[in-house]
């Protein structure tokens, strides 16, 4: 099967503007997941007129179906706030920092979704930035967050991280 992007029929003209060509749009029926890969949002998406079989994941950006995010984030809000209330855990506070590099609205970590570091499994910096591959509590999520913000917002963890890899000669 092609690889589907949700798009407008606007970008689609622009897209192929003095050309004449037979333009299929893929229509979003439901959002059924998301995740944070590499800093990119992503969502799971149930196409419409299509099988389960065909349900893919694609970046938010690609994606013109606002209304259909926002509900999604909603039920899940919800969803998160029903079940802290059932175990008895708090709801995570947000971290919010002065610090523009971490301020980019497409790439929201663990720690933008509330979510506690466990500890740190590796660090990279294959990108130019230093980051660290950072494990989730109470989660298998794995994921790369930026150095400079687990610096701020787990310095106990980072510090831990680089003790155990310490050697002395």
């Amino acid at each position: 099967m092609p690889r589907k992007k949700a798009s407008s029929a606007k970008e689609k003209m622009e897209e192929n503007a003095g050309e004449e060509q037979d333009v299929e749009e893929f229509i979003v029926e439901k959002i059924l997941d998301k995740r944070v890969r590499n800093g990119v949002v992503e969502y799971y998406l149930k196409w419409k007129g299509y099988g389960d079989g065909d349900n893919t994941w694609e970046p938010e950006t690609h994606l013109e179906c606002s209304q259909l995010i926002n509900e999604y984030e909603k039920k899940a809000k919800e969803k998160t706030t029903k079940e802290r209330k059932e175990t008895g855990k708090k709801t995570p506070k947000k971290q919010s920092l002065d610090n523009p590099e971490m301020k980019d609205e497409n790439s929201l970590t663990g720690f933008d979704q509330g979510f506690e570091p466990e500890k740190i499994l590796g660090a990279t910096n294959a990108s130019g930035t230093l980051k660290f591959l950072m494990q989730w509590k109470g989660s298998e999520v794995q994921e790369l967050v930026p150095a400079s913000q687990a610096n701020i917002l787990c310095p106990q963890v980072v510090i831990k991280f680089y003790e155990e890899r310490l050697n002395w000669n």
